[in-house]
Formats: structure tokens, C-alpha cells, sequence
């Protein structure tokens, strides 16, 4: 969400920042809807001045004893009320229209973005590790197709169950997923200075809308007969809790995570990785979010990428880190890194984190403030989030980089301490 006279006073730079992200120019037709709002609350203004005189007026007339006076005075009082009443709902009806022009904008990329249409405008940051040399002749499996995944990696129970996208996951496989994901938080809250959260999974449409989920995004989520939603990620209700706050600087940054399961509807994706586990309805993440002061938001969003990284690093995982490009980012981000974790199943990086930087975007559609600390100026908080890391894919990587020639996965030595000491699976 942007402030209205920040647009006013900068429309040229705020159509050239959406251009960069191939939307079309905003300006205009946010300023003209702006423009019919204030001009309709001028004439309220007016209409509220003249009833005050008027009332005044009416005891004037009546003190000389010109009734006939009082009277029409009385009668232009109240169709000035009548009129200031239908106006007021008018008012509420032209800044509700404002508001819903403006939500549907996306947040404007920072300077330092690479311009790009989609995904192959992405630049590559920097990687980590090398790719494994395997002691086998066959070619590296996909993770489905291992003798580990036959029996405990279960789709058409989960089928059954739930239809496509689903996986019903048992034995050494459910105690991998868990060991990963608390690996995952242990590091976090332990190493990290994150405060873990158990967030509620389901929110009201509020929580969405302060995130941007809604209402551009909505096809994506699952929503309840309650009116309630399924979060998409803890994202979600981890940077609601800030939602109408004022914080005080001194509580700043605030860090938060949490291990949670994560519902998308993954509109707009058929045909796209329907073998395996790779994309989901369901599936469990471990959450990273910060709440900065506005001049701390860049060197947050380096340290929660480096968070992210150390997931991997300690796993043994070779990935690499891009920047992604205008065309790619996603909606609240001024930018975003995503990290893409070598799969040599599929012979291919695949994106196993995001890390974006939010700025004030979701901070203004939640009323997110802090006072700074000489007690009077309020600011808004800036935002951030990201995957510390997708559990599911972490599965993923870990079965196809640690495969063995029989099909069995050697756990890693990071998580071994989380399965019992067990050291192979399958």
C-alpha cells in the first residue's frame, strides 16, 4: 500500500518504478480518484460551515421576531444535514475506492533490482559448495524413484484421501520430515536470535489483506465455510502480530519464527511438477520474519538471507543464491534473493527459499508504527520475510544428494541426532 501524497508528489517516478515491473502507469488514475475524494470533502467542509452559521442564525431571527426567517433558516439546516449525511457515505464510498485502487498495486523495486520480464532476467549472487560427483554409474534418481521413497513416500493414499497434490508421508520419511524441520527451528531460535511462535493456521481476511495476499492473490488460498482462510505461509500471522501496533524503537528489530504446515491452492500451476513432492497443496516451512526501523531493513534482509544459507551449509547441500529480477518478484517485495538448492535428480536448481525485504508496503495496510525515542515521532516499521527453509524440498534435496546406488538416502550427520543415530534410510 502507498501513501497518497507521496504518489502526488512523485507521479513521474512512481509510473517509471511500475514500468520497470511491466505494470502499467497508476498515477493518473489514482490521483484522479484521489482528486474526486477531495474535492467532495471540500464541499462537505463548506456544507458543515454553512450549517453552523445558519444554526446561529436561527436564534438571531427568532430573538428579532422574525419567525418567517427563523423558519426557512430552519428548514436550510436540515437539508444541509440530510446532505452532509448522504455525503459522509459518500465520503466512506470515495476512499473505499482509493484504498481498493491502491491495494491492487504492487510494491515498487528498489533501484539496485535487475530489470528483467520473468525468471531469466534473474542474476546469479553467488553459490555455495559444488555439485556432487556420485560413485555410480547409473544417472542420480529423482526422489521418488528411490528404493527410500517406495514403501514411506505414499501418493496414491494421499490421493485417496485428499486427490492430487498430496503425499501421505510414513516410517523413516515422517521422522525425516520432522528431524528437518526441527533442525531447522533449533537453529533459528538457538543460533539465530529468532523467538519461536506457534501461530494459529487459520486467519481472517484482514491478515491477508496486511500481507497482500488479498485481494489480488485470492484464487491461491483455501478458504473455510467460517470465512476464515488457510494460511499460504506463517508469514501471514507472524507479521500480523505487529497489525495496529505502536511499537517502541527499543523494541526493534523484533524476530520471529515458526514451523508450520502451509496451504496453497497453487492456482495457474497445472501441469507444473506433478511427480513427486516438489509443489503441494500442503506442505511444512520454517518461517523467518523481522519487523526493522527503515534505515535497518537492507542489512536485515543480508543477515536473514544468511540465515536461510547456514540451513543448507550445515546439511551439505550446494546451492546458489540469485537476485531476482522486477519481472520476478514477488507482489509486496522491493527485493527479493531466492536460494536454489541443486536437485541432481532433476538436474537442475530449484528454488528451497525466498528473503525479501517489504520496506513500509504491508506496514501501511496494517497500521504497523513504532515512536521513536524521543517520545513524538511515530514511523512506520519495515517488514521482512523469508524461508528458513522449505522442509519438503529440504526433503527433497537431501534424498537426491545423499542417495546411495541401492536407493537408500545416508542421512546427514546435522540431522542425525534428530532420527535416533539412524545413518541410512531405505
Amino acid at each position: 500500500m502507498f501513501d497518497i501524497k507521496w504518489i502526488r508528489d512523485n507521479a513521474d517516478a512512481f509510473d517509471r518504478a511500475l514500468a520497470r515491473r511491466g505494470h502499467e502507469s497508476a498515477a493518473e488514475r489514482l490521483l484522479s480518484l484521489d482528486d474526486a475524494r477531495r474535492a467532495h470533502i471540500a464541499r462537505l467542509q463548506e456544507a458543515q460551515e454553512r450549517r453552523n452559521a445558519a444554526s446561529k442564525e436561527v436564534g438571531k431571527a427568532k430573538a428579532s421576531g422574525d419567525e418567517a426567517a427563523a423558519q426557512a433558516l430552519i428548514d436550510e439546516v436540515a437539508k444541509i444535514k440530510s446532505f452532509i449525511q448522504q455525503g459522509e457515505e459518500e465520503e466512506r464510498r470515495l476512499v473505499a475506492a482509493v484504498d481498493a485502487a491502491l491495494a491492487v498495486i504492487p510494491n515498487l523495486p528498489l533501484d539496485e533490482v535487475p530489470d528483467g520480464a520473468d525468471e531469466t532476467g534473474n542474476v546469479v549472487h553467488h553459490v555455495w559448495g559444488e555439485k556432487l560427483a556420485f560413485d555410480f554409474d547409473h544417472a542420480p534418481k529423482e526422489h521418488f524413484e528411490l528404493a527410500a521413497a517406495e514403501a514411506d513416500m505414499d501418493f496414491a493414499t494421499a490421493a485417496k484421501l485428499s486427490g492430487s497434490r498430496f503425499v501421505l508421508l510414513k516410517g523413516q520419511l515422517a521422522r525425516l520430515e520432522r528431524a528437518l524441520g526441527q533442525f531447522m527451528l533449533d537453529l533459528h531460535t538457538g543460533e539465530h536470535g529468532y523467538t519461536e511462535v506457534a501461530p494459529p493456521l487459520l486467519v481472517r481476511a484482514d491478515a491477508l489483506y496486511g500481507t497482500s495476499q488479498l485481494p489480488k492473490f485470492e484464487e491461491d488460498l483455501f478458504k473455510t465455510s467460517s470465512d476464515h482462510y488457510l494460511v499460504p505461509t506463517a508469514e501471514v500471522p507472524l507479521t500480523n502480530m505487529v497489525a495496529g501496533e505502536i511499537l517502541g524503537e527499543g523494541d526493534l528489530p523484533l524476530r520471529v519464527s515458526a514451523l508450520t504446515h502451509c496451504f496453497r491452492s497453487e492456482a495457474g500451476s497445472a501441469g507444473r511438477d506433478v511427480r513427486g513432492m516438489l509443489r503441494q497443496h500442503q506442505f511444512v516451512k520454517c518461517e523467518l520474519v523481522s519487523v526493522t526501523r527503515p534505515e535497518d531493513s537492507l542489512s536485515e534482509l543480508e543477515r536473514m538471507l544468511g540465515c536461510a544459507e547456514t540451513v543448507l551449509q550445515k546439511l551439505g547441500l550446494h546451492y546458489r543464491v540469485v537476485t531476482l529480477c522486477t519481472g520476478d518478484m514477488g507482489f509486496a517485495s522491493q527485493k527479493t534473493y531466492d536460494i536454489e538448492v541443486w536437485l541432481p535428480g532433476q538436474n537442475a536448481y530449484r528454488e528451497i527459499s525466498s528473503c525479501s525485504v517489504c520496506g513500509d508496503f504491508q506496514a501501511r495496510r496494517m497500521n504497523a508504527r513504532y515512536r521513536l525515542t524521543d517520545g513524538k515521532a511515530l514511523r512506520h516499521v519495515h517488514t521482512l520475510n523469508g524461508s528458513g527453509v522449505a522442509v519438503g524440498r529440504a526433503m527433497i534435496a537431501v534424498m537426491e544428494n545423499y542417495q546411495n546406488a541401492d536407493g537408500s538416502v545416508t542421512v546427514p550427520e546435522a540431522l542425525r541426532p534428530y532420527m535416533n543415530g539412524i545413518e541410512r534410510i531405505g
